[in-house]
């Protein structure tokens, strides 16, 4: 089984991580790789671009001059496609860009990226990321301390990480992804990959683990015990059942 070193946030080794053989010995292929990207990308062509024919545009109505005698050459439209204002021959109209691509092809391109991004050297393990307030500047320092440079995909267990998601999001060369939505374009054009030691646990297939402050039960505070008092005779309430 791959192993790859855990570090720090100080960069310091913790220990060697295996990694699952599902994922990061898989075969490495090529062409699938980047029809998987090309099918992904034209999913992203909104497809609305459009042209108007010959038929569409205004004008032409009338012919432009009689048929013989003129010395030109012969028109009947001046709407056609070589005329200046004339409709577009062949242009596009809007349709869907999507390419379908099966679920187990997916599967495999992405495996073949991680598997690619260990024997490339590219990817990177970290135990916990340590940002205690979203801010940008830590986040910085901590990519130059583990010396990450060029563009950086980190990887996440779930989203909802506000301190880590909002401290790396004002960096344009890093992006951040998501263990269960890992893209292979995204893995693919990163010069390194930052998987969080929680990241790998969800790759894995094994719940993140929770915070210290998720394991503490939010109890309220119990509230005395009400006793009923009995309540006080009135007037009108004295000496009942006295008299028979």
């Amino acid at each position: 089984m791959a192993t790859a070193p855990l570090v720090d946030r100080s960069g310091k080794k913790v220990s060697d991580r295996e990694l699952p053989a599902e994922f990061f010995e898989a075969p490495v292929n090529v062409p699938l790789m980047h029809q998987v990207v090309v099918a992904g990308a034209a999913g992203q062509r909104a497809g609305t671009h459009s042209t108007k024919t010959r038929a569409e545009v205004s004008g032409g109505g009338r012919k432009p001059w009689r048929q013989k005698g003129t010395g030109r050459a012969r028109h009947g439209s001046n709407r056609s496609p070589i005329w200046t204002g004339g409709g577009v021959a062949h242009g596009p109209k809007p349709r869907d860009h999507s390419i379908r691509v099966n679920k187990k092809m997916k599967r495999s391109a992405l495996r073949g990226a991680l598997t690619d991004a260990l024997q490339s050297g590219k990817l990177a393990l970290i135990d916990d990321l340590g940002l205690e307030e979203p801010k940008t500047k830590p986040a910085l320092e901590l990519l130059e301390t583990l010396g990450l440079q060029g563009k950086v995909l980190l990887v996440l267990p779930v989203p909802g990480d506000e301190v880590a998601e909002r401290s790396f999001r004002n960096l344009p060369h890093v992006k951040v992804g998501y263990s269960r939505s890992l893209s292979v374009y995204d893995l693919l054009v990163a010069d390194r990959v930052l998987f969080t030691a929680a990241a790998l646990d969800v790759l894995e297939g094994r719940e993140p683990a929770m915070s210290v402050r998720d394991r503490t039960p939010q109890t309220e505070p119990e509230e005395p015990e009400k006793t009923e008092e009995a309540p006080e005779a009135g007037p009108d309430q004295a000496g009942e059942g006295d008299e028979e």
